[in-house]
């Protein structure tokens, strides 16, 4: 679908979701979000009741929510090392910074930036690649998007926020966290990417580690590796041409939305309209061929044990590709954490927006309760400029 055919998606403000959703339940200040039925929290640790907000006839609460416009131009946009970065800023208040997963973008929060921004300010900002920002043909790795969201908050947020991401951004906001802990107030992770270390793995050696680091033979630079990549060109290319078509992301998104009601036109045109960019392929083949290079020093486990600020863990346990014994192991791992199970899949966000903004904003508030008063408002950090490598 080309951006000019997204620009024709329906941008009506408001939708009704269907009664009996579930709704959040609190016990011992932790979240659970159960069925109107009464259920058990996974390991015993949450007693949970059934819905506080349950109607008095049981049939549950139906609200209307309002939804961020579709713009086929964008919002806003930020120049990040010469290239053009695409965010949404809304409201007034404490900043709230919220980061998208892969292949998605700030319109993927269309039913949470409203809402939150009735009481915080609130960015969705597009990371590199994504969405509408820049396809820029550059190495793609695990630091690219910290060092990206590091410097939207010190350039454009200019204050200390809470970050909030999922799947792929869920990776990127507890990696900024542990990198630049003075702009972080506070990580909200939904369903997030990441892998917790192999305790069994043998330390690597430094002799290992040095033959690692050889220089090619004169064979595989000039022979195997350019048969190579031209092998993986012609394969990722057919991938994306197929990956970006209406009907495959239409049926990608409702094998991961548990609930598929939300699973529309204005959600797949999100997705599709970025793929008309030229550079789009080229972007697609660095991700799939290059982004897992240097994943195993970047673990969950390593990056939690430099975490310092609160953690919530707003979970779909219905994902069929991130369950819940992962959040189960997060909490295990980082004692300073809050999880709230939603009956949702990868996107709880947008698939049980209702229940997701409402646990949000009780997580939220109770971060302002713990905030010390001398907390400072503000943080200059000095930071050298480098630049993106072109390839």
């Amino acid at each position: 679908m080309s951006v000019a055919c997204a620009g024709a998606l329906p941008t009506a403000s408001a939708r009704r979701y269907r009664r009996g959703s579930p709704q959040p339940a609190v016990d011992g200040g932790k979240f659970v979000m159960v069925p109107r039925r009464d259920l058990v929290a996974k390991g015993g640790t949450l007693s949970v009741r059934s819905s506080l907000l349950s109607s008095p006839d049981g049939t549950g609460s139906a609200q209307a929510l309002e939804r961020l416009p579709f713009k086929a131009d964008g919002y806003s946009f930020w120049t990040w090392r010469g290239r053009r970065i695409h965010y949404v800023e809304q409201g007034a208040g404490q900043p709230v910074v919220l980061i998208h997963g892969f292949g998605a973008s700030a319109f993927h929060w269309r039913y949470n930036i409203p809402e939150l921004a009735k009481k915080y300010k609130v960015y969705a900002v597009d990371l590199l690649g994504f969405g509408w920002s820049e396809k820029a043909l550059v190495e793609y790795d695990t630091r690219i998007w910290m060092e990206q969201v590091s410097d939207f908050l010190r350039e454009v947020v200019k204050e200390p926020a809470v970050l909030a991401g999922n799947s792929l951004g869920g990776f990127t906001t507890l990696f900024t966290a542990t990198e630049v802990p003075e702009l972080v107030r506070g990580v909200v992770l939904l369903n997030s990417a990441g892998q917790f270390g192999d305790p069994n793995r043998p330390t690597e050696s430094p002799a290992a580690a040095a033959a690692a680091e050889e220089p090619e033979s004169a064979v595989t630079r000039l022979i195997v590796r350019p048969i190579k990549e031209a092998f993986q060109r012609v394969v990722f290319g057919f991938l994306f041409w197929q990956a970006k078509q209406p009907a495959r992301v239409e049926k990608v998104l409702k094998s991961v939305y548990k609930d598929a009601t939300n699973v529309d036109d204005y959600l797949i045109g999100s997705i599709t309209a970025p793929a008309a960019d030229p550079n789009a392929g080229k972007v697609y083949y660095r991700l799939m061929s290059r982004f897992m290079a240097n994943q195993r020093q970047y673990t969950l486990d390593r990056l939690l044990s430099k975490l310092s600020c609160p953690l919530l863990l707003l979970w779909g346990d219905l994902d069929p590709w991130v369950g819940p014994a992962k959040a189960a192991q997060i909490k295990e791992f980082y004692q300073d954490s809050t999880v709230v199970n939603l009956q949702a899949g990868h996107c709880p966000h947008d698939e049980a927006p209702e229940q997701f903004n409402m646990a949000l904003l009780e997580w939220l508030a109770s971060l302002e309760a713990r905030k010390p008063a001398s907390a400072s408002a503000s943080v200059r950090l000095p930071e050298p400029e480098p630049t993106l490598q072109t390839v």
